[in-house]
């Protein structure tokens, strides 16, 4: 595994040389790195690991908060957490900042990468280079698909204060167009040079293997692809589907690309969910996982249900006796929910509390999305399933899982996407049990275990309609993006799959509508800084895309 924190030390040390490009001056003092032992390697650790697992700040109020919860994979509102779970439902002027802020932020620890290996740049390397613009690709389809219109062929130039907003058809041209580049660059590379130039013990993604990255680069212009296919005036989304199809794409779970955690980096440099879990407020900040999610795994008999989460804990839970029409339709959604989960369990009461109680440790139950704080007293800490260790471990705990950038198992659910649209002449079900099979390798299910669910899951063979089967395939896919909740968002706003999240909620009673009425967010809301700083090019944007709301819907998702 590498160590993000033996190479920020390097990193710290080679920042100083990049910035002040006086390199003779380093040469005369005794102990100091040469030019010879410069190299951009050294600021490839750092631009890799911000975008996906940053520090604790905007790691818990961007990807927790907002990406893994509309994605359904997590929910906050149970009795003794912090919040109900329409926190992030209605804008937040904190929590948006922290997530716009560091997507923002993060641009010019890349374009400093990318002038310093560009040709005539300090330390000039073209597979470097290409490198970087893979990455800047990810960065950019990330960051628009949260937000929207962004600055993007403008941004990072010095001597342009306040960058227009580039509309994101122009953004996702703009990154096929530098994935060629990438792609043509690397070619039939495996490495980007050798000695210092070889970025292999630096590279927290792939060790240094360029075919592995233009595999990415390739699956990436597959995905940007599909996710335009539909949307107005996308007249080079086949196109770039086709080419991609035609190139390398990722096929196995060696492939996959993953930011491995780092169990020795602090929190305030690199964080994950068990620094949250474990670190932050105690039972108030923690989470259980989504009700759609667990149904799903559970109903079809999914292997990685144990894998994904732990058995509610269960025993006895003692509420408040329900007194009035809202605490009443409250508490029964907790019976329907065990209900459902074929939970068997006993109630009894007295005047003022009910108590519910089931076996321990036995039953996986999901909580209900978007409680209000009525629903969230009956939703009992003890009555849902919560996170498996491997995702919530502390550092130096046991294995953390990793972040997910992009996978084999997407590349087949694309496939198997472009097949049944029409767009490619692949067999449709060969891909979609592909990616079952690649996903479920990823997550340590065993051959045996995907040999039978495949066999005998209703969700096994890819059947019926054409919307049937993009249901399918959408619902498999956001599953394997479990944890990678911006993503897992991605899936569901623009296939409309799980339908379950996508309706959003309707019952003011129980559920929190936050500023949308009920809707399922389809965006966030810009941060203050891109008012403050470039206002008069945002009001331009808000303009063409409609209004800075979270149901003003994505370029894409309007097919």
């Amino acid at each position: 595994m590498k160590n993000i924190y033996k190479s920020l030390l390097v990193f710290l040390l080679i920042g100083a040389v990049a910035c002040t490009s006086d390199f003779d001056e380093i040469n005369k003092q005794p102990g100091a790195i040469t030019t010879d032992e410069a190299s951009a390697k050294y600021f490839l650790t750092n631009v890799q690991f911000v975008l996906y697992g940053p520090d604790r700040f905007p790691y818990w109020r961007g990807p927790l908060i907002h990406g893994d919860r509309f994605a359904g994979y997590f929910t906050f509102g149970f009795s003794g957490s912090w919040w109900n779970d329409g926190l992030g439902y209605t804008y937040n002027g904190g929590y948006t900042d922290a997530t716009y802020d560091w997507l923002d932020g993060y641009l010019g620890g890349l374009d400093n990468f990318l002038e310093i290996t560009a040709v005539g740049g300090e330390f000039e390397n073209e597979r470097m280079n290409a490198v970087g613009k893979i990455l800047k690709g990810l960065y950019f389809t990330k960051f628009t698909d949260v937000f929207g219109e962004l600055p993007y062929s403008e941004a990072g130039d010095p001597d342009i204060l306040t960058p227009k907003f580039d509309t994101q058809m122009e953004i996702y041209q703009g990154v096929l167009a530098e994935l060629d580049e990438a792609i043509a660059t690397i070619g039939s590379e495996t490495s980007t040079g050798a000695g210092v130039q070889d970025m292999a013990e630096n590279d927290l993604i792939f060790d240094g293997d360029l075919q592995k990255w233009k595999k990415l680069a390739n699956t990436l212009k597959l995905k940007i692809g599909i996710r335009a296919l539909g949307a107005p005036a996308a007249n080079f989304a086949e196109t770039a589907i086709n080419e991609a199809l035609a190139g390398e794409l990722m096929e196995t779970t060696g492939e996959d690309a993953l930011l491995i955690k780092d169990e020795v980096i602090s929190q305030w440099t690199s964080a994950s969910y068990g620094d949250v879990w474990h670190n932050f407020g105690g039972l108030g900040s923690k989470w259980h996982m989504g009700e759609v999610l667990i149904n799903e795994l559970r109903d079809n008999n999914d292997p990685r249900l144990s894998v994904f989460a732990k058995p509610a804990q269960g025993g006895s839970m003692t509420l408040r006796k329900p007194v009035n029409a809202d605490e009443i339709k409250a508490f029964d959604l907790m019976k329907e929910t065990l209900d459902d989960a074929g939970v068997v369990y006993n109630t009894s009461e007295t005047a003022d509390e009910v108590t519910i109680s089931f076996a321990a440790d036995q039953y996986y139950v999901g909580q209900p999305t978007r409680l209000n704080g009525i629903a969230q007293d009956y939703a009992a800490w003890e009555m849902f399933s919560t996170p498996a260790d491997e995702i919530v471990n502390p550092k130096n705990g046991g294995p953390i899982t990793p972040e997910i950038i992009l996978t084999s198992a997407d590349a087949y659910f694309l496939r198997a996407t472009a097949a049944v649209k029409g767009v490619s002449s692949e067999d449709a079900n060969a891909m979609y049990q592909a990616g079952i099979n690649s996903s479920m390798e990823r997550w340590g299910v065993g051959s045996g275990e995907i040999a039978d669910y495949l066999a005998n899951s209703p969700m096994g063979t890819l059947s019926g309609s054409t919307d049937e089967m993009l249901e399918m395939i959408n619902t498999q896919r956001w599953i394997a993006n479990y944890t990678n909740g911006f993503e897992g968002w991605s899936i569901v706003r623009k296939s409309g799959y799980p339908a379950a999240l996508a309706g959003g909620v309707s019952d003011t009673d129980i559920f929190s509508m936050g500023e949308i009425n009920g809707a399922y967010p389809t965006r966030m809301r810009y941060g203050n800084s891109a008012r403050s700083t470039n206002g008069t090019n945002l009001d331009e944007a808000i303009g063409r895309q409609g209004p800075d709301a979270m149901d003003t819907k994505l370029w894409w998702a309007k097919d």
